[in-house]
């Protein structure tokens, strides 16, 4: 399973770089607002800034909500470095689009996915990887996890190659539930993922081996 961070925070993509858990980034308009980048040349470079400590998948998303308003965009972003994937809407014209880049060879992330059928689309147009919300789910009192293990039974049945991006994980149950299901990434922020770190038992056994040292060695 691989790990990407939901962040235009370029401290904590390093930290998470650092750490060699990190397979990509993914970002959309109000995470670079949240950093402060405005305009359109700052955001580019600050996508040219994230590919520079990435090694590769680093979804960067078109503002345009039509056909040749996405490809435009697109096709500058996908210019910019051949780590980026074009983040692209489920809507029809997105669909259309996706299906228009991945003739030109260049990657795809379909976003904003809240159903096996719009899973199915993006697949059929050869988006690289689907992004279904599952966080955004549950506030509504829909089952996010089991739209992974549908979308995943759907993908497996017909072979399709598109990516399961399990997108809005927001807690390290997520994370897990999403492994177990067989999201092939999962993206969100960077305390999500060093969440997984934690453990009562860890910390009492380590207390205790440093306690012994130190007795051994008094």
């Amino acid at each position: 399973m691989q790990f990407f961070i939901d962040t235009a925070n370029l401290d904590e993509i390093r930290e998470a770089q650092d750490m060699g858990i990190l397979d990509g980034v993914t970002t959309n308009p109000s995470l670079m607002a949240k950093e402060g980048i405005k305009g359109e040349a700052n955001v580019n470079k600050h996508y040219q800034q994230i590919c520079d400590i990435v090694d590769d998948n680093v979804s960067a998303e078109v503002i345009a909500t039509d056909y040749e308003g996405m490809l435009r965009e697109g096709r500058a972003l996908a210019k910019l470095d051949d780590k980026i994937v074009v983040k692209v809407p489920m809507t029809r014209d997105g669909v259309k689009a996706i299906s228009t880049f991945t003739a030109e060879g260049i990657r795809t992330n379909c976003t904003l996915v809240f159903s096996a059928g719009q899973a199915i689309l993006a697949a059929k147009a050869g988006a690289d990887y689907v992004s279904p919300f599952i966080g955004r789910l549950d506030d509504i009192a829909h089952d996010g996890m089991g739209l992974i293990g549908q979308i995943r039974e759907i993908y497996d049945n017909f072979g399709f190659q598109t990516e399961i991006l399990a997108a809005s994980v927001r807690h390290t149950m997520h994370l897990i539930e999403c492994a177990e299901l067989g999201a092939d990434v999962a993206t969100c922020p960077l305390k999500v993922i060093t969440g997984l770190l934690n453990h009562p038992l860890t910390d009492i056994g380590l207390a205790k081996f440093l306690e012994d040292h130190k007795k051994n060695n008094a």
